[in-house]
């Protein structure tokens, strides 16, 4: 996944989920955070952040923060990608290149499946499956969690696979690791125990749990390397 027209900004200030203040060419600017999560481990004032620059000429914000540089004590920055809407985005170039069904798998995005839209739906050899993606931003000295703030609708999305799965269908949640340098994902049970507890009772019916790295540059991303994941209660 591309993108156009980056620029590298020193990030200052976040004064709420939606805009940041950064300085970039020497200037303040308010720019959109394609992100509403906290971040407030990649978001720290004076790290490097990387910016969209929009062709839009009717919007509010000229540029979409959409990576960062994490500042780390002892080691040199990571480079994450926090833009929310790229993992999916990233996912469907993977499974059309076959990484997990065949080349020929007719993939659509956006599927409604009783009360929840799953964000893919797979049809491959006459076997029908639905996909979860979960982009992952949260790290700490190597280990990626997810979430970084309560998600009940992540909680929901997880009872419809395990329901779809009983009900014939295949299931998958794909945990897209939005950077490099992770040694394995774990569900974060201190911020959000529901969703630690409903992706543990998946993994036990049965659905599919899978996590991905990625190589992350300052104007694409792409999924790379499976990583292991460990679903045991971790608080």
């Amino acid at each position: 996944m591309k993108y156009k027209n980056i620029k590298a900004a020193e990030f200052i200030s976040r004064p709420n989920r939606f805009i940041a203040k950064v300085r970039i060419d020497g200037n303040e600017e308010t720019v959109h955070v394609k992100n509403t999560g906290r971040c407030r481990e990649l978001l720290t004032e004076g790290c490097t952040v990387y910016l969209e620059e929009s062709d839009n000429p009717n919007r509010k914000t000229r540029y979409d923060l959409v990576a960062v540089e994490k500042l780390r004590s002892g080691k040199s920055p990571l480079l994450v990608n926090m833009d929310s809407q790229i993992p999916n985005a990233a996912a469907e170039e993977w499974l059309r290149k076959g990484e997990l069904f065949s080349k020929q798998a007719e993939i659509r995005r956006e599927f409604t499946y009783g009360e929840s839209r799953f964000d893919f739906r797979i049809e491959d050899g006459g076997k029908v499956s639905f996909l979860e993606v979960k982009g992952v931003t949260l790290e700490n000295d190597g280990t990626a969690s997810f979430p970084d703030a309560p998600t009940e609708r992540g909680v929901k999305h997880i009872h419809e696979l395990i329901r779809a799965h009983k009900e014939g269908f295949g299931a998958y949640i794909l945990f897209v690791v939005q950077m490099k340098e992770i040694r394995e994902l774990r569900p974060n049970d201190a911020t959000h125990r529901a969703f630690g507890d409903a992706l543990r009772l998946a993994e036990r019916e049965g659905v599919k749990i899978l996590a991905y790295d990625c190589i992350v540059t300052p104007d694409s991303m792409t999924i790379d390397k499976p990583i292991p994941i460990r679903t045991e209660l971790n608080i």
